[in-house]
This record gives C-alpha cells, sequence and structure tokens, in this order.
C-alpha cells in the first residue's frame, strides 16, 4: 500500500510526522517505534515490519515520529510527552471514522503505549515487539486484557522471554508470547518472523 505524509497535532502546538496508509473498513494500526535517543524513528526495521504485515491484512495504518524526531516538532520528553503523542495519533484514527483500532509498539514505543492505555477508549488489541522490560519499571500495568500478543527474540537481553513469562502473569494470562530463536532486539534478518507471527495472529483474531 502507499503510504502519503501527514502531519498530527500532538499537545502544546507540537505537529508529529506521520506515514499514512489508508484502507476502507474500521481496522487501523498506530505503530510506535523504539528509542528516539538511540536512532529510533518510523523508518526503522522492526516498525517497518509491523506496517507491512497490517496492511498486507488490510489493515489502515499510521506510523509517526516522536516529538522532536525527524520533521515532528518539539524535543524527547522522557517518555511522558510521548504519551500525549500516541493519544493524539490514536484520535486521528477515531476521527477517521476507524472503529477498531490496535496499538503495536516496539522497545521505547511498547513501554509508552503501555502507559497510555488505560486513556485510550475502544482499543482493539496491543502488541508490544521486545518490551524492554529489564531496563524499565512496568509494574503500572496489570489485569490489561487488550494485550494479546508479545513478540522477543532469544538472544534479547532488554526483553528477556523468561521474565516476560513472568510479566504476562501480571498483564494477561491469556496473551501469546512469541520467541524468534537467534533474534536479539534489533531482529537483523528476522523481520520477515515478526511479519508471519502478527499475520498469524491477526487472522485468528478476526476469527474470534
Amino acid at each position: 500500500m502507499n503510504e502519503k505524509r501527514v502531519f498530527i497535532d500532538s499537545v502544546s502546538g507540537i505537529r508529529l510526522e506521520a506515514l499514512l496508509a489508508e484502507n476502507s473498513g474500521e481496522n487501523a494500526v498506530l505503530i510506535a517505534h523504539p528509542h528516539p535517543l538511540y536512532g529510533g524513528d518510523m523508518h526503522n526495521n522492526v516498525v517497518e515490519a509491523v506496517t507491512t504485515a497490517y496492511q498486507d491484512m488490510g489493515y489502515t495504518t499510521v506510523r509517526f515520529n516522536f516529538r522532536g524526531v525527524g520533521r515532528s516538532g518539539g524535543s524527547f520528553n522522557n517518555g511522558i510527552g510521548e504519551r500525549e503523542d500516541v493519544k493524539a495519533v490514536f484520535r486521528y484514527l477515531l476521527n477517521m471514522g476507524k472503529e477498531k483500532i490496535a496499538v503495536a509498539g516496539y522497545s521505547f514505543g511498547a513501554w509508552v503505549a503501555a502507559s497510555c492505555v488505560k486513556d485510550l477508549a475502544h482499543v482493539d488489541h496491543l502488541i508490544f515487539i521486545s518490551p524492554p522490560v529489564a531496563m524499565v519499571d512496568f509494574s503500572f500495568l496489570e489485569d490489561e486484557a487488550k494485550i494479546m500478543l508479545i513478540i522477543t527474540g532469544s538472544h534479547d537481553y532488554i526483553a528477556p522471554s523468561n521474565m516476560l513469562e513472568v510479566m504476562l502473569s501480571q498483564w494477561n494470562v491469556e496473551a501469546k508470547l512469541k520467541v524468534i530463536k537467534g533474534a536479539d532486539h534489533f531482529y537483523w534478518g528476522k523481520t520477515d518472523q515478526i511479519k508471519d507471527i502478527i499475520k498469524e495472529f491477526l487472522k485468528g483474531h478476526h476469527e474470534i
């Protein structure tokens, strides 16, 4: 699907650069990128893989740059302002008439999405890729049935699978944890497996 560049208004007059691929139907997904201070942006290889997987399944997709990244205004705000960015993009999709909106976050993007999920009405489901549980506190997140899929790598020491297994008992015992053999936190050479896992999940999700 062809993506077009759009700008979405966040709080405090900040405008966010985004890439939108619009499809018919009510399904849409917001995709949040990894840490801006370590080179994360909406063109990240994992973000692109997630975007492609959802597009292949007929979703409208929006991937965007957090404040201070690319052509987005503002500056890095330690995850606090970034929560407002996620909520702004979510509202943008609601205003497009999308009624079933998923949120997919990778690394820092997963933590930001997790921290504001209670403020997002009508979230259909959440997918976290390598949520950085070994680096930042996720203890605030509990009993969240919308978390349905977690992906990590067998060599990902920022999102270790053994820690995630424990966290799922707190987050959602029904959520699926998929571990990609041989992958580290950056998934070089492994992004096709991310696409396959997400597409398989979405097939089952829509059959429920």
